[in-house]
């Protein structure tokens, strides 16, 4: 089966403006262009067509999908598998967030007041979900499973008013990092490395001296940790990893 420009953009959902600019930046060439100059898209163009609608429905940047499919590694069966996980993780956090709703509706239905740590619990099981998506693997290879655990069961039983603490501290710490990277002080070295062990022991069981540096190791060589620090100030990740491997010696 064949389309024009028209007949692929009624069937894909999108505009032909949008199929004519794919092909503009190269992410999505036609088969062929028929002697009457038309564009013709053939089933290779719909199969690619749908992976990019995939990946921009996952809010991935066009740059970033011409790069993953030119990657010539690159295996569309794996990126389908890759998606429909996704997908699958979305769908649980939507879960997640109407069970929250619907017990919130329902405590004020029956007119009975709703536990405040409940209030959070769904946003708070997202934010365990997230974490776990992106870091889980890593932790439980460095910390091991029961340590895991032990953090992720005081998160959740975190009360609001320890999380609202948790989460001034985190800004206390962030302000503390912009200032020192332009002027670095002993003074605000200690101050970093205390108030970043202050903000860690909200969710871990014990402290360790080896886990705080190993972790600050891992804000340094891990691009995921060192952009979060990063985009505080440039350089604030490694400012960091020193000023917590000097405290905890």
């Amino acid at each position: 089966m064949e389309y024009t420009v028209k007949a692929l953009a009624d069937l894909a959902g999108v505009s032909r403006r949008t199929l004519r600019y794919y092909d503009q930046i190269g992410l999505l060439t036609p088969a062929r262009i028929n002697s009457s100059g038309y564009r013709i898209y053939g089933r290779a163009e719909v199969d690619r067509l749908q992976l990019i609608l995939f990946y921009r429905a996952l809010g991935v940047q066009l740059d970033e999908i011409r790069q993953i499919m030119e990657d010539p590694d690159f295996d569309r069966e794996a990126a389908l598998r890759r998606h429909h996980a996704r997908l699958l993780e979305e769908r649980s956090r939507i879960d997640r967030l109407i069970r929250n709703v619907e017990e919130t509706l329902e405590a004020k239905e029956g007119g009975r007041d709703m536990e405040d740590k409940d209030k959070f619990k769904g946003f708070k099981d997202e934010k365990l979900q997230e974490n776990e998506a992106q870091y889980g693997e890593e932790i439980r290879e460095k910390y091991g499973e029961d340590t895991v655990k032990a953090s992720n069961e005081k998160w959740m039983g975190m009360s609001e008013a320890d999380y609202d603490r948790m989460t001034a501290v985190e800004a206390t710490l962030k302000a503390v990092l912009k200032d020192a990277v332009d002027d670095p002080t002993e003074d605000r070295a200690r101050e970093a490395a205390r108030l970043h062990k202050e903000w860690l022991m909200f969710t871990w069981s014990t402290y360790s001296r080896e886990a705080h540096q190993g972790l600050a190791e891992m804000y340094v060589y891990d691009e995921r940790f060192r952009k979060y620090y990063d985009d505080i100030a440039p350089g604030a990740a490694e400012f960091l990893r020193d000023a917590i491997v000097e405290y905890a010696e």
